[in-house]
């Protein structure tokens, strides 16, 4: 049997998640800024949760109608066939979205809703009263120009939490993010990858794990793995699947280094939570200083700016000194992710190719120069 899926991203990054979903061979059908809608049997959704590096979660989607009324929103949430998943004595909490539609009151439509899964599961257990003391069946709708995506989520904890940073640890770069940074710049065994602004490490961290091919969610649980409909043996060889795909002979090697103790300290412990301390070396060393020793290379790095640097004057004179220094770096392929839209100028340098991505909903821009510089 074949489900609708929906996968959620950070705006940008749905070219990236789109080719994730084909390389674990399900279909993709619809593209919305943010998510991708694909179809699979069940088991899209132990292995989706598992492998998918840039989305943020994956949702059941149960159905999809228009509503420009309380009264649509209502019918259309009670047609749907909630009673295939949600048992009578199932907990379904109800949240969502809305987003240019006629219905934008967020707490009306999450009791419209509520309401109308009650009387559905209602009508057909014969009971009036839920305890909601089972499994947690959490639902969440999306309401795009009038019409209303309805779901249930899978991942429980969103994707981007890993496992490896501490939940304390307040990071400007989601592991997400960082993931789709990595795989932009095509990481090579025979190249060496560095982040010279390595903070916790996050960026260093998903590109050994893409190389590596270790599945960002082998290590943690999600929601679903306590829903009925999906066999716990689904689970189990998910997992086992994950882990003998990992390549444990690649050359891959990343540097991280950074000048900031505190950020070091984070930095040694993430690498090590992640299992990922045999590729990416931890280092002290001013971003200003780095040399090619020799060697092809890409630096990938998401340099400090605002509150992270101190004054706007003091990034951007960072930025100076970046595009002087990194011009040292022979041919290598340079890859800046920042918010300030004037990069480029004071850098020095037109990039081959920017990007426009969000981090949450902080928009950036990742630029990216992989060609000879020939104004050297």
């Amino acid at each position: 049997m074949q489900y609708k899926f929906v996968a959620t991203c950070l705006f940008g990054l749905e070219h990236t998640l789109g080719e994730e979903i084909d390389a674990l061979g399900y279909k993709r059908l619809e593209t919305i800024d943010g998510r991708i809608i694909f179809e699979g049997d069940i088991s899209a959704i132990p292995r989706c949760n598992t492998w998918l590096r840039t989305a943020e979660r994956v949702f059941i989607l149960l159905g999809r109608f228009r509503a420009t009324t309380f009264s649509d929103l209502f019918d259309g949430t009670y047609a749907i066939p909630w009673e295939e998943w949600v048992g009578k004595n199932d907990a379904f909490p109800v949240k969502g979205h809305s987003i240019k539609s006629t219905l934008f009151s967020i707490p009306d439509c999450q009791s419209i809703v509520k309401k109308a899964a009650v009387k559905r599961l209602s009508d057909k257990y014969g009971i009036s009263w839920f305890q909601e003391t089972g499994v947690k069946y959490q639902i969440e709708f999306f309401i795009l120009k009038d019409e209303v995506f309805m779901m249930i989520d899978t991942s429980g904890v969103a994707l981007h939490k890993r496992g490896y940073r501490p939940q304390t640890l307040i990071s400007p770069l989601r592991e997400t993010l960082a993931a789709g940074l990595a795989k932009m710049a095509r990481p090579r065994e025979e190249v060496l990858f560095w982040d010279p602004f390595c903070g916790s490490a996050t960026i260093p961290i998903e590109a050994a794990m893409i190389m590596t091919n270790t599945a960002p969610g082998l290590d943690r649980g999600f929601a679903a793995q306590g829903f009925a409909s999906i066999p716990q043996e689904m689970w189990k060889e998910a997992k086992e699947e994950a882990r003998s795909l990992i390549k444990r002979d690649t050359k891959f090697e990343a540097y991280a280094s950074d000048i900031s103790p505190e950020a070091l300290k984070n930095a040694r412990s993430a690498i090590s939570k992640s299992g990922m301390k045999d590729h990416v070396k931890l280092f002290e060393r001013n971003a200003l200083e780095i040399t090619t020793e020799g060697r092809r290379g890409t630096v990938v790095c998401n340099p400090p700016y605002g509150e992270r640097l101190g004054t706007l004057e003091e990034a951007e004179k960072l930025y100076r000194d970046m595009g002087k220094h990194f011009k040292t770096l022979d041919n290598w392929q340079i890859y800046v992710i920042t918010s300030h839209e004037r990069f480029e100028k004071l850098y020095g340098r037109r990039a081959d190719k920017v990007r426009k991505l969000y981090n949450g909903m902080i928009p950036c821009y990742y630029y990216q120069f992989f060609r000879k510089d020939t104004k050297k």
